[in-house]
């Protein structure tokens, strides 16, 4: 694995630079610049980009072939929303990635979908038939010659046998790709079933089939679990083949649980994943009873692509409001660790298109079917016949237009391709019946004895014909319900140069967003405004017309496929790079065998615990949607019980329960232990066995209270879910079960009244958490707090030595983990104080790393040395006459090995190591206990 020093560019982009430099002289330049190295991430991904540009120009271009066909997915679920030809079976797949040389290795990148671009046929007990199906995506990654391609997925076909696994994994292997086999039960339920009758319609909005009957139900769940284990299939096979450096690149919805199969497996494997299709809203998607794992799974990722940015936002808008997880611009953050999420439409192969026109063979078609035409103008709509496209509501709006233009009768024709798709399915069959329908009955409306308004082709056409019949077309119909891309757009325009046709797109489509300045948008659902957008095409001026396919021509013609894959790829890496930046500055886990190893030898130990998110009681869900009465009403952790109570007992340990709740919270929970509580962030303390004092200091103003309270009161009614709590010291305006986007504005909105009104010249400290607001007084923090307790600790003769072990533990604020701080050994407090740590790494008992520190001294000038520890026994009453309430750290004998602070489910934290959950404070503290029991009384 490269260093990050290393990997500004990526090595690929590297090796390749050098490699043409000097294979082809006018590449020298794209190496000149190499010592100059960008710092920020945009400026990374802008170098790669022109280092991309400046040597794919020296390439050499592919010259068009005359053969071929248009192989139309007879999945509605393609990843290829177009009609593209196929490469010839004798050609490998990615001969562009062959070396030439045999000095060099090219980083390898695994493409891993749901079906293979070949479809099998078996001829004998080990012999194949591999037919090559091209489509967007398969042109896309013949673009990327910096990397060394493999094809991971399912042939179509069942083979049960070894033999004939052993020979088509031969026969595929000579192709760059790897077979998955899958069995017929698995296709049924995971493909058939989950795929297509669950997330596909879905995620064009057609919503979830009801359920009526308890078998329903079932067949739902067995399907889930078949889609689960599909992909589990699919990882199995990259694990297989994956070698250390390579790339790992997921397609579609099919394999949505890949990334965390993946994962969890190498946790260093870099792994993308790509819709191809639209993702609905977050309030249709949260319909989906798996919605959780799904959006878990995916987030595994590092880099979460989409073709538009709405379905990007619609991504991260079910992660923020079904999983309560942070949204950023840059994608998901999840307690320090970010999830990319990017936008990055798919293009064609315009080039292909383009030359395809100069050939002879292609032209003497355009000449014969400008003749049969005989000088009508042409309007073309290429279709899968499937309910998305909006057929039916194209061919009416047409209709429309010849009823109210009768002049336009004789001079229009509309040619519509609408290949049959899932011709069994009932829903399917019923829609070809009715755009059967609706073409006979304008046809027998509008027709003549010589000639038809509607041509209507039940079948896909070939690459020559397609090309032949996009240059001649004057106006072009996508009129789609719902489509996450649809390419057809694209190479109509790739194909007009000459003819400069007018493109009607509707809206739903996700190419509008990419097309939308030079094409005319309409609502498909509108027939009027559709019908007179093709009466405004029609009769478009000229030059109109060449100034709107002039933009979508430079748009198609720049944003190709290749570069959309290599613009994947490149980011890709570059998050890689982040990612380790984000990392160096995540603390370690625990290295819980050294806790517990120091704990036993220490002579006196103090535990400083958090309460909420640390020793309370999990809540029983994934989601946001969690038990809002629960979580208002704190309990502590059932399996904490016993273990406390045991460490609480043992003379040589003190443990400290310092929370932001208020008193009542802590006694409800606490008040049978030999403890100390401190409430408010430490304001008010009190041994469990003793009334409540507070550490207050004297100068404390609280006299904002009433008129901040007024304001939590205002914005809490107009803001359903949200709750506050009022406390001695402070008052916290909660909104985490309120709407999330809703929420954020009306905090927004509840700050800005503050600080122009209540607070604007108190004396008060704001704390934004994640979904909350607090307003506390100046100075209020448990760090500011935590040497006040120590001196009331040490004031009721509750220590009996000094302090030679820490151990603090919790969920906090960023404004109170100066108490994180306060410990560490001859260190600044405050947020930036754990960076400056020194960063000795060693390995521990446990196998992970920890920061080990020098031994320092706490206090400047201690009380005590050891001397007079051991030569009067009466040191301690000495030490508490010669010490106030606020010099509570003066009791600590700590050294840095000593002392360990660990964030519960905070990634980003100034403490010196992590803990995952509550669970795993739990399975601490009852180690820890159990070491007490053990322990001699000293």
């Amino acid at each position: 694995m490269e260093s990050i020093e290393d990997c500004p560019i990526s090595p690929a982009h590297t090796l390749l630079i050098k490699q043409q430099a000097k294979e082809m002289p006018g590449v020298q330049n794209c190496h000149d610049h190499e010592s100059i190295v960008p710092t920020t991430r945009l400026g990374r991904l802008l170098r790669e980009r022109e280092l991309r540009k400046s040597c794919r120009s020296h390439l050499p271009k592919e010259g068009v072939r005359d053969g071929g066909s248009v192989h139309d997915d007879d999945e509605k679920q393609s990843q290829e929303e177009t009609f593209l030809d196929g490469l010839e079976p004798t050609k490998l797949l990615f001969d562009v990635f062959e070396r030439t040389d045999g000095r060099m290795r090219k980083p390898r990148l695994l493409v891993v979908s749901n079906r293979l671009p070949l479809s099998a046929k078996r001829k004998g007990e080990d012999q194949w038939d591999l037919e090559v199906n091209v489509g967007g995506l398969v042109s896309a990654l013949l673009g990327v010659t910096e990397f060394e391609a493999r094809w991971i997925g399912w042939a179509g076909v069942n083979v049960p046998d070894e033999i004939g696994q052993r020979s088509l994994s031969r026969d595929l292997s000579e192709k760059r790709c790897i077979p998955v086999f899958l069995d017929e039960d698995t296709v049924n339920q995971y493909y058939n079933g989950y795929c297509n009758n669950i997330l596909w319609p879905l995620f064009h909005y057609l919503g979830l089939p009801h359920e009526d009957r308890l078998a329903t139900t079932r067949s739902f769940q067995s399907q889930f679990a078949a889609y689960k284990k599909a992909n589990q299939m699919f990882a199995d096979v990259v694990n297989e083949h994956y070698k250390d450096g390579d790339i790992v690149w997921c397609h579609d919805y099919h394999l949505m649980f890949l990334p965390k199969c993946l994962k969890e497996h190498n946790s260093e494997m870099k792994v993308g994943w790509f819709l191809h299709t639209p993702f609905s809203s977050s309030e249709i998607y949260r319909t989906l009873p798996s919605r959780s794992e799904l959006l878990r799974a995916v987030l595994f990722a590092d880099l979460v692509g989409f073709h538009t940015y709405d379905y990007a936002r619609h991504f991260v808008s079910a992660c923020t409001r079904i999983l309560g997880l942070e949204g950023t611009p840059e994608g998901v953050e999840d307690q320090g660790r970010l999830t990319r999420v990017s936008a990055f439409p798919i293009g064609i192969d315009s080039d292909r298109f383009i030359r395809a026109l100069e050939v002879p063979a292609i032209q003497n078609r355009i000449k014969e079917l400008l003749e049969r035409f005989g000088g009508r103008k042409v309007m073309l709509g290429v279709d899968r016949l499937d309910m998305i496209k909006g057929i039916p509501e194209k061919i009416l709006a047409f209709e429309k237009f010849l009823e109210e233009n009768p002049d336009w009768r004789d001079r229009v024709i509309l040619v519509q391709i609408a290949v049959p798709t899932r011709t069994d399915v009932p829903e399917y069959k019923k829609l070809t019946c009715q755009v059967h329908e609706i073409v006979g009955r304008i046809n027998g409306r509008f027709g003549t004895l010589t000639s038809v308004p509607i041509h209507h082709l039940d079948y896909s056409l070939d690459f020559q014909s397609l090309c032949s019949l996009y240059a001649v077309t004057d106006v072009a119909l996508v009129t789609s319900l719902r489509d996450g891309m649809n390419l057809v757009s694209y190479e109509f325009v790739a194909c007009q140069a000459s003819k400069k046709g007018v493109l009607i797109l509707s809206e739903f489509a996700g190419a509008a967003q990419s097309l939308g300045a030079g094409a005319i948008l309409v609502n498909p659902w509108n027939v009027t405004e559709l019908a007179a957008s093709i009466d405004y095409a029609l009769r478009m001026p000229a030059h109109e017309r060449e100034k709107r396919h002039h933009l979508n021509f430079m748009h198609v013609t720049t944003h190709t496929s290749q570069e959309w894959a290599a613009t994947f790829v490149s980011e890709l890496n570059d998050t890689i790079v982040e990612a380790k930046l984000r990392t160096s500055q995540i603390p370690p886990m625990l290295p819980t065998n050294a806790a517990i190893e120091h704990y036993m030898q220490s002579k006196n130990r103090l535990l400083i615990l958090g309460f909420n998110a640390a020793l309370t009681e999990p809540l029983d869900t994934q989601e946001r949607r969690a038990d809002q009465l629960k979580d208002m009403d704190p309990k502590l952790h059932p399996d904490l019980k016993e273990p406390l109570k045991r460490l609480c007992d043992d003379p040589n340990t003190t443990v400290v329960v310092l929370s932001g709740s208020d008193r009542n919270v802590l006694d409800e929970n606490f008040s049978g232990y030999n403890m100390w509580l401190a409430a408010e962030h430490g304001m008010f303390l009190r041994f469990t066995k003793s009334s409540w004092m507070t550490t207050m200091p004297e100068n404390l103003h609280m006299d904002w209270v009433d008129s901040v309270k007024h304001v939590f009161e205002y914005f809490t009614e107009r803001t359903p879910g949200s709750h506050f709590e009022i406390r001695e010291t402070s008052l916290v305006w909660n909104y985490k079960y309120a709407d999330v986007e809703f929420g954020r504005l009306q905090a927004k909105d509840l700050l800005q009244h503050l600080w122009t009104g209540p607070i604007s010249n108190a004396s008060v400290d704001v704390v934004q958490g994640t979904r909350s607001v607090e307003v506390r007084a100046n100075g209020v923090t448990k760090g500011a707090a935590i040497d006040r307790i120590l001196g009331e600790i040490v004031h009721n003769s509750k220590v009996k030595k000094p302090i030679d072990y820490v151990l603090c533990i919790g969920h906090f604020l960023p404004k109170d983990e100066d108490i994180y701080t306060f410990f560490e050994p001859d260190l600044p407090h405050g947020p930036s104080a754990r960076a400056k740590l020194p960063n000795q790494t060693n390995k521990n008992a446990s196998g992970k790393g920890g920061v080990i520190r020098e031994p320092v001294k706490k206090s400047v000038e201690p009380f005590f040395t050891s001397k007079s520890i051991d030569g009067n026994g009466n040191w301690w009453s000495l030490m508490r006459e010669k010490m106030t309430v606020s010099e509570g750290s003066s009791v600590l004998d700590l050294k840095g090995e000593s002392y360990f602070s660990c964030a519960v489910g905070r990634k980003r934290s100034c403490a010196r190591y992590l803990l995952g959950s509550s669970a795993e404070v739990v399975s601490l503290l009852k180690n820890l206990s159990d070491c007490s029991s053990a322990l001699p009384l000293n």
